[in-house]
Order: structure tokens, then sequence, then C-alpha cells
């Protein structure tokens, strides 16, 4: 999903299977895995199929291209979103029985993608304000089960207290911080020096994005202040949009010239940037990034 999506999200272009096998087997995929898969999106409605004589084609389904777009502008934002914090904790606390424990799973997972965390096991909070996307991810709870409010932290004088920052394994974020940049950095003066290959482009664009996309949800997003002294959040961030929009052209162009060779046409394949996600790439007409 994060290659179809990475260079036909803005155009909504179709790209041929054997052309979707053909780059998947680039990151090590075998025909019969890469065939296997683009079956499942299709029966779960991910994709939509499409035929030309003997050859079908695939391209992302509206609702998946809105999530996609959704979930790209909260990616990227998420970096000045933190320093828009009002003081306030959106807190959810919820109770589920033994019996349910497969409903806690999913409810803990859906909470993390929301950026909470735990301070106690079934106190979960998050310094942004509880949106239109939380209420409907949290809908399917059974009745009865969770709290949602909206507070401040008070200060305890006592050795009893819990910082709410101490939800986050802050340390273990900074880790993962530092390899992301030992892991990208060097690559820099590659890229300027236009000494990547289309291959590797497309990898490398495909690697960043699933990588960088976890620390949405693992940041804490606090405004820098609140944050621990060399908090790398931003050079991070910066480091992103250097190799993501640096390799969008090389990676672009190999996809097209990938595209091309099944059916003869490279449709409209279009790589997009950090600023393309940010002002929403394919929302449809009826979506926007601050309306959900």
């Amino acid at each position: 999903m994060t290659l179809l999506a990475d260079y036909t999200l803005r155009t909504r272009a179709s790209v041929p299977s054997g052309a979707i096998v053909a780059l998947l087997g680039e990151f090590g995929v075998t025909s019969a895995a890469g065939r296997t898969a683009i079956s499942r999106l299709a029966r779960r409605g991910v994709l939509e199929s499409s035929r030309q004589g003997r050859h079908s084609s695939y391209r992302l389904s509206d609702p998946a291209a809105v999530n996609l777009s959704l979930s790209g502008h909260s990616i990227v934002a998420f970096t000045e979103q933190a320093e828009r914090w009002d003081g306030a904790w959106t807190v959810i606390s919820f109770s589920l029985p033994e019996g349910r424990s497969a409903e806690r799973r999913t409810l803990r997972g859906r909470l993390r993608w929301l950026g909470y965390a735990p301070l106690y096991d079934g106190l979960w909070l998050s310094p942004r304000p509880f949106t239109p996307r939380a209420r409907e991810e949290l809908a399917g709870v059974g009745p009865g089960s969770l709290t949602v409010f909206r507070a401040q932290h008070v200060e305890l004088e006592s050795a009893a207290r819990r910082d709410p920052l101490d939800a986050w394994d802050v340390d273990a974020i900074a880790e993962e911080y530092t390899a992301f940049v030992d892991r990208w950095d060097p690559l820099l003066d590659r890229i300027r020096a236009g000494g990547v290959s289309g291959v590797e482009a497309v990898c490398a664009r495909t690697e960043i994005m699933d990588t960088y996309r976890r620390f949405h949800v693992l940041d804490p997003r606090l405004p820098m202040r609140c944050m621990p002294p060399g908090w790398r959040r931003q050079q991070v961030r910066d480091l992103f949009t250097a190799v993501y929009d640096g390799l969008a052209a090389t990676a672009q162009e190999h996809v097209r010239t990938v595209a091309a060779l099944p059916s003869g046409a490279d449709g409209d394949i279009g790589a997009h940037t950090t600023t393309d996600l940010l002002a929403g790439v394919w929302l449809g007409e009826s979506c926007s990034p601050n309306s959900r």
C-alpha cells in the first residue's frame, strides 16, 4: 500500500498488475506472494481493478485513497502540531471484562495509532484534542466501556505523583530517533550528487516512509520545551523530508519505466512530496485534513 500510494495517490493512476509484481520483486517479494497480496487487497476493497485486453490493472479505491491521504497528512504534520499545545490532556478511561480480551487488544491498538499512551492500564492520554476521527475509531467499543475527558494536570508535592510524560518510554523513542539518523544521514550526499539509482530510490522512499510513520504514534507530540534536552524530533523530520522529497523524481521515473513494460503505458504515475501530503494529496470532494 505504501508503494502504490507513493506514486498513484496524487493522480489516482492505475498500475498494471505485472508492474506491481515487478516493483515488489525489487524488495525481495516473490511473484506468487506479490499476486497474493494484490488479490487480498482487492478483496478487502483497498484496490479496484480494470482490464485492457489481457492486462489487469489496479488502483487505490476511493475510501483507501482518502484514508491514506489523511494518514499521510497526520504523519508529516505532527511535528508542527506538537508545538501548538494548550496544556490540556485528553484522557480516556476504559474498563473491559476479562472475557473481552480481544476487544481490549483492538482498543489499545486503535488508541496507540491515534497517539494515546497508557499512564495506567485502563487510563490512556494524549495532549491532542479528541478529534472526529478518534470518535469514529472508538464508536464500535461496547456500551458502558469508556469515558473521555479533557483536563489539566495537577502537580502533587509527593512521591506518589506520576508525570503524564511517563506514559511514554522516552528513552526508547530517543534511541529510535538516533537509529533513524544513523541509517539515513549518510545517504544525503549521494542524493545531492545524483548517485542513487531508480531501484534504490524506490526502495529507500518506501523504507523511510514505513519507518518515519511510526514516530507519529511513538512520539508524545508535546512541545519541545516539555521534552528532554536534545530531543531529535525536528532533526529527524528534516532528514525524512530531505530523503523522501530528494528521491521523488528519480523514483518516479523508475516506477514509470517499470509500469510501461507490461502494457506500453505508464498512465499518470506521479510521486508526491511532503508538501503535497501536508496539503492533502487526494481527499475527494468532501474531505480535508482539518475536518477529521
